[in-house]
């Protein structure tokens, strides 16, 4: 990506990196290229497992869940990896010592994507092979440009990150008490376009027409936009406009539960746990105003929404 000139925010978009590590990663492979991003060997002791049991353990965190060997809880902690090692190596190590060789294996912490156990793999593969391979065709054949549109919610008791406090001592961070919450609605394109409205009140048909008018209307020609299953997107208003528009808008839908196939999640993350999450919100009307100058920034930032779709999950889009 720095050989193709993409810009910095885009790369750590993509990458998830902080501030400091792309310019440490940077600077890395411009003094030393592409050897200068190989892993170094971590100095030490004798490792308590062998090559053979550090691959095995790999394959086990990267490709199953606690739950697939009898543990109560389906996320990996090092409690539970120091248990399993254990249980199946004969070997016994320190919670410092698991932490060190999960970093050794390459992992680090995160917060998972939990995805809905009822998504169906064959319809999955099918949209990403054959479904949408073929709507992405009939776009060019009609000079049609995709969107994927999706809705969110953001509360005023919603709040996300860390912040430095002396150790022991937990930080307090002043915000109001009222609750209530705004509604937002996007729509994303490959070229990093992004179309947004932010409302109060409940999603419904008159809503959903309403943004697909202001949509149509900054739009140079056909569009196809792509949604998930929401009773809301297929109810019979909704359906009239789009034949109203005599076919210079259709309406796409992505197989059921599965969200990892819509770019247009991550433009709730970034303005959600991003942006709005680490401010201290106040009143509805001071949300509403947060929410909207957040969408307003990121429509300002093309290469970031382009980011978005590279994340492995969304590599079938190939736009």
């Amino acid at each position: 990506m720095l050989d193709e000139e993409v810009p910095a925010e885009a790369i750590k978009a993509a990458l998830r990196l902080s501030r400091t590590t792309y310019f440490q990663w940077k600077r890395a492979y411009e003094t030393r290229g592409a050897e200068g991003l190989q892993v170094r060997a971590i100095p030490g002791g004798t490792p308590k497992l062998t090559d053979q049991q550090m691959s095995q353990l790999w394959q086990w965190l990267t490709g199953r869940d606690p739950r697939q060997f009898q543990f109560d809880f389906a996320l990996w902690t090092r409690k539970i990896v120091r248990e399993l090692i254990l249980e199946r190596f004969g070997v016994e190590m320190t919670p410092q010592g698991i932490g060190k060789l999960l970093r050794r294996l390459g992992l680090s912490p995160q917060r998972p994507l939990y995805r809905a156990y009822q998504q169906n793999p064959e319809a999955v593969r099918r949209w990403k092979e054959e479904e949408f391979p073929a709507i992405r065709e009939r776009a060019r054949t009609e000079g049609a440009q995709v969107y994927f549109c999706d809705e969110a919610g953001v509360r005023t008791d919603f709040h996300a990150g860390t912040t430095w406090a002396p150790v022991g001592q937990t930080p307090v961070v002043e915000v109001t008490g009222e609750r209530g919450g705004v509604n937002m609605i996007s729509a994303v394109s490959p070229r990093g376009e992004l179309h947004f409205d932010v409302f109060f009140g409940r999603f419904d048909a008159t809503v959903f027409i309403q943004f697909l008018a202001k949509l149509m209307h900054d739009a140079p020609g056909p569009v196809y936009l792509i949604l998930d299953n929401l009773s809301v997107h297929k109810a019979k208003a909704v359906n009239d406009y789009v034949a109203s528009l005599n076919g210079r808008l259709k309406l796409f839908f992505l197989p059921g539960y599965s969200p990892e196939l819509n770019p247009d999640e991550w433009v709730w993350k970034n303005v959600k746990h991003d942006q709005i999450g680490r401010t201290g919100m106040g009143r509805k009307s001071e949300l509403f105003g947060l929410v909207t100058r957040a969408l307003q920034r990121l429509q300002q930032l093309p290469d970031i929404v382009r980011g978005f779709f590279r994340d492995p999950s969304l590599a079938y889009i190939g736009m």
